[in-house]
Formats: C-alpha cells, sequence, structure tokens
C-alpha cells in the first residue's frame, strides 16, 4: 500500500513518454507540477504550496492552461 497524496497515474505513468512531459516549474513565484501538452502549453496538474492562500488564487486552480 502506498499512502501518498499523489494520483495513482503520477506514481504509475501509462507509459515513460507520457512521464517525460510532466516537470516541476516555478511560475508567477509559486511552484507548479504541469504537463506539456501537444500545442507547447501547460497544464496545471497540482500546486505546490504551503501557504493556504495560494489555494483561493484561480490562476494555480489544476486544468488551468499556462501561456
Amino acid at each position: 500500500m502506498l499512502y501518498t497524496p499523489l494520483s495513482i497515474t503520477d506514481i504509475f505513468p501509462s507509459s515513460e513518454q507520457e512521464f517525460q512531459k510532466r516537470q516541476c516549474v516555478s511560475y508567477n513565484g509559486r511552484q507548479l507540477y504541469v504537463e506539456e501538452m501537444e500545442d507547447g502549453q501547460f497544464q496545471v496538474l497540482q500546486l505546490l504550496s504551503t501557504d493556504p492562500q495560494d489555494f483561493m488564487n484561480a490562476d494555480f486552480m489544476p486544468g488551468t492552461i499556462l501561456r
């Protein structure tokens, strides 16, 4: 058993190619776990922060596209 906040696809990606599309980036001073899309943009998967106010910011919501 794994006790983790990560989803099963983060731990066991379906393919190595999909895993390589994911990375941790700094955006507006916050650390984000993102996935590169086919058009070169990035989609937010997870916000990595200890500040509760960061989670109220719509710019960091999972699914948001970074341009």
